[in-house]
């Protein structure tokens, strides 16, 4: 028996589908490619989405409100809470960078707003919008939904303030805010993996991020403000990650393979750039790596950082405060609270913690003291808090249907005649050994897991279609969900124009990437084996259709 037929309508979130739902179902091929496309009627199609890929209902309001009050015909804004923020867009859309995309000094301004909240707005022509929303989707740090809603609430008091030197509104944190930072604390030093580290993590070593991508752009400012450094990627990440690398600061370098023979390029690499007197101000790296799951080797990151100065941040995502601990090497751990940590697709947040037994610690903790701000909404906080309340029981399941499904396909891939090429998962990696060596102790209530996230390959491109038509769980991006979400990420995210580019680390069309969520294993896996016997019989077809006919 199988799991019911997903009956979400396409271009809705998935169920109950909250008003500040962060996912969309866009079941089939045919979709993804409308949306590697960005076929304008499709996007406006869409009811839901992730808010950094596409604004919010409730921000796209609260914009249009203030535009009309602002009049600023023709015009359009983007809304940020703080100044840093709506600087950096200007100094974006103006850079030369942009090409022929580029805006004058003369056609986009930050104008300052009151309503509940005080709000950058950045006002451009509205046919440059195209130009600046690159700015909205990699740093995140725009305006959050649920602030929108409640502003909206607040359009009585809205007013335009002359200068950043009046008194703004305040808004105290919630307690949610403490909650979460002690929460985070405990997990980071719950069962940590040998050998034990000379300092506790406090919850006041926990820095909250509106998204996950802020807690990578703004940590990156930082440090940009003290050593304007270069900064080397290592590893495959998360598509808008190496963006703002690329973007923001004098330079990035790409070890997109996060393998020994690039561990030894890295130290080739620190070697030139300390020679030239350049310095590398941070290596960066995923635990393991989104889509491919390959884990890095921390202990010879951590050596080199000690011997080239640089500070390592380790990205913890897919991995999970609850399964690995990357704390003994990591002298900044960055987690998107968004995924398995929140659990239920409803709320943005994120999380960097500062090693407090890292030898860089006191210098990372004034620099963070200096230029850190908490702009994760209150009412994004009391999700978060909320629903990570069942964090660990949930992440039990997840881990156990990844595993499951990963063992499953597998098994397939082994099988004499069957369409799947390579299935991608740590625990079948060839770099397990280093996810297993920073794997948390078990515990009477918890075995430590390998994540949220797998990716199947197929021998072509007409099984790999067969085999996501004919999935029966939810299409489109994301991860850690309470719903199983797949989709053909390399094809979605590169296949317009950087295919061959992402081809160069591993990335291929006919790969689907698949978060499993919280329902029953064995019905997942009856879905799974109808999507393959689909994308065997392709296989079958083409076989047949190749033979030579016999006289």
């Amino acid at each position: 028996m199988s799991v019911a037929k997903i009956q979400t309508e396409s271009g809705y979130a998935l169920p109950p589908a909250p008003r500040h739902s962060i996912t969309v179902h866009s079941p089939g091929w045919e979709n993804a490619l409308k949306f590697m496309n960005k076929d304008i009627e499709f996007i406006m199609s869409v009811k839901s989405m992730y808010p950094r890929m596409l604004l919010h209902r409730d921000i796209q309001e609260l914009t249009q409100k203030i535009l009309a009050f602002a009049k600023a015909e023709g015009q359009n804004a983007l809304f940020f809470v703080t100044k840093r923020a709506a600087d950096a867009c200007v100094i974006y859309a103006t850079a030369a960078k942009r090409g022929d995309d580029i805006l004058s000094a003369e056609e986009i301004a930050v104008r300052i707003f009151d309503i509940d909240v005080r709000l950058y707005g950045v006002f451009f022509p509205a046919q440059k919008t195209p130009v600046l929303m690159p700015f909205w989707s990699h740093p995140g740090v725009g305006i959050s939904s649920r602030l929108a809603e409640e502003s909206l609430k607040h359009l009585d008091l809205l007013h335009e303030v002359v200068s950043d030197d009046s008194p703004a509104p305040k808004l105290a944190d919630s307690p949610a805010h403490a909650v979460l930072r002690e929460r985070i604390a405990g997990l980071l030093e719950r069962a940590t993996a040998d050998p034990p580290r000379k300092d506790k993590v406090k919850p006041d070593d926990v820095y909250l991020f509106q998204t996950g991508m802020a807690s990578i752009w703004l940590p990156h400012q930082y440090l940009l403000s003290k050593f304007n450094g270069t900064t080397v990627l290592f590893g495959f990440a998360f598509h808008s990650t190496i963006h703002v690398f690329e973007d923001y600061g004098p330079g990035a370098k790409l070890l997109g393979l996060g393998t020994e023979e690039e561990l030894d390029q890295l130290e080739t690499h620190l070697k030139a750039e300390l020679k030239e007197g350049r310095k590398v101000q941070a290596v960066w790296c995923e635990f393991p790596s989104n889509p491919l799951l390959v884990t890095p080797n921390l202990g010879r990151l951590r050596s080199l950082a000690d011997n080239y100065g640089f500070a390592l941040i380790v990205d913890d995502t897919i991995g999970s405060f609850c399964n690995v601990d990357v704390m003994g090497a990591a002298d900044i751990v960055v987690t998107s609270l968004t995924k398995s940590f929140s659990g239920y697709a409803d709320v943005m947040g994120a999380s960097a913690v500062l090693n407090p037994s890292s030898s860089r610690y006191p210098e990372l903790k004034a620099l963070f003291k200096e230029s850190y701000s908490n702009n994760l909404y209150n009412g994004d906080a009391e999700v978060l808090e909320k629903n990570s309340r069942d964090y660990m029981q949930r992440s039990a399941t997840i881990n156990n249907n990844t595993l499951r499904i990963a063992e499953w396909l597998q098994s397939k891939a082994q099988s004499p005649g069957s369409s799947i090429s390579r299935v991608y998962h740590p625990s079948i990696s060839s770099s397990k050994a280093n996810y297993e060596s920073r794997m948390r102790k078990k515990t009477p209530d918890f075995t430590p897991g390998y994540g949220c996230l797998l990716s199947v390959e197929f021998e072509n491109v007409e099984a790999t279609i067969a085999f996501y038509d004919n999935l029966n769980v939810h299409h489109g991006p994301h991860l850690g969900a309470h719903l199983t979400l797949a989709m053909p990420y390399a094809k979605v995210l590169y296949g317009q124009d950087d295919l061959e580019w992402a081809g160069k680390y591993g990335l291929k069309e006919t790969q689907i990437r698949i978060a499993p969520g919280l329902e029953e294993t064995e019905l997942l896996i009856e879905d799974f084996k109808i999507a393959v016997r689909a994308a065997d019989e392709v296989k079958e077809k083409r076989a047949k259709a190749a033979a030579p006919i016999k006289s």
